[in-house]
């Protein structure tokens, strides 16, 4: 494995001593690699929600453009119809 000098803070460092001191982690290393595994999956999981909301976006878009839409008299009326949704998201989820 190709070996990395990092440089922590003195927290960093200190969180990094606590895990391995704890039993959890047997060393140092396994503690970034675990830092590491989660920073990957956050990315991935980042990138999914990115995904779907530009798809959700392009949907928007295509439905404006064929004349797909909603207009609303007031503020209040479009403040009904969000909560509407916002009650049928949260029924569906």
């Amino acid at each position: 494995m190709p070996t990395r000098n990092v440089v922590l803070t003195d927290h960093q460092a200190r969180l990094v001593e606590q895990l391995v001191t704890s039993g959890r982690y047997q060393n140092a290393s396994e503690v970034l690699r675990e830092g590491l595994r989660l920073v990957e999956q956050r990315e991935e999981e980042n990138a999914l929600r990115l995904a779907a909301l530009r798809s959700a976006i392009e949907a928007g878009v295509t439905d404006i453009e064929a004349g797909r839409l909603s207009t609303f008299e007031s503020p209040e009326s479009l403040g009904a119809h969000l909560r509407t949704l916002s009650a049928k998201a949260i029924r569906n989820t």
